[in-house]
């Protein structure tokens, strides 16, 4: 008994709650805002729950690039896995989705962010903190398909871009071995000679703009045709 309370207080010890405790209060407000909308409008059993950074919160057409998938868009500000792991929870409770898709342009930054609440994480440490919002998700919908959206490259981070394709690759092999968990690759259709097509953004070199966004769409939609969604 007394070893598995000492095991209990070890895992308590280093969750990522505590680890990551002082990232919550960033966008407390904007998940208390998308948790309103829950009240109005939820995903049904027929509809695609996009979760995410502020790529999912801008995608103002989304209801024609996923067409005919129906979408309800839970994200928020520049979402990190650090903060996520805070809200997962709160963003999924209220919905009963045919899937979840996650995007979070995860926490490797590049050298022309202005918004850098910590420093930067290794990729491993960026697949812990994955799993843990995985997890998050599947003890309130346990079968719901998962789909994680890769990070894609951007001529704003491509600096650091070798750090982001490797965590990027430690989630895909995680999401190869997991049942009903999918990942979608999309830097092959992002690059050209080796580099981000600027012509895919906005010009803050980040975002996606309308193209950028349909295309996107595109690849989503391959990839939940091919899984049999």
């Amino acid at each position: 008994m007394k070893k598995l309370i000492l095991s209990f207080l070890i895992l308590s010890a280093c969750s990522p709650l505590k680890e990551y405790a002082d990232t919550k209060a960033v966008f407390e407000k904007e998940v208390s805002a998308l948790e309103k909308l829950d009240v109005a409008s939820t995903a049904s059993k027929n509809e695609l729950l996009f979760v995410g950074s502020s790529s999912v919160r801008l995608w103002d057409n989304i209801k024609n690039d996923m067409s005919p998938y129906e979408s309800v868009k839970r994200g928020y500000g520049g979402a990190h896995y650090y903060d996520l792991i805070h809200f997962t929870d709160r963003l999924v409770t209220s919905h009963n989705p045919k899937a979840i898709l996650l995007f979070v342009a995860n926490d490797i930054t590049g050298p022309n962010d202005i918004f850098k609440p910590m420093d930067d994480l290794s990729p491993r440490e960026v697949k812990k903190l994955f799993k843990y919002c995985y997890n998050s998700i599947r003890k309130i919908h346990a079968e719901v398909p998962i789909y994680v959206i890769e990070t894609t490259p951007t001529p704003s981070r491509w600096g650091v871009w070798g750090k982001i394709s490797e965590a990027n690759d430690l989630i895909k092999t995680y999401c190869d071995i997991t049942p009903n968990l999918y990942f979608i690759d999309t830097r092959e259709k992002f690059l050209k000679n080796d580099k981000p097509i600027s012509s895919l953004f906005v010009s803050d070199e980040l975002h996606l703009n309308k193209t950028g966004y349909n295309l996107w769409g595109k690849i989503i939609k391959t990839k939940l045709k091919e899984s049999g969604l």
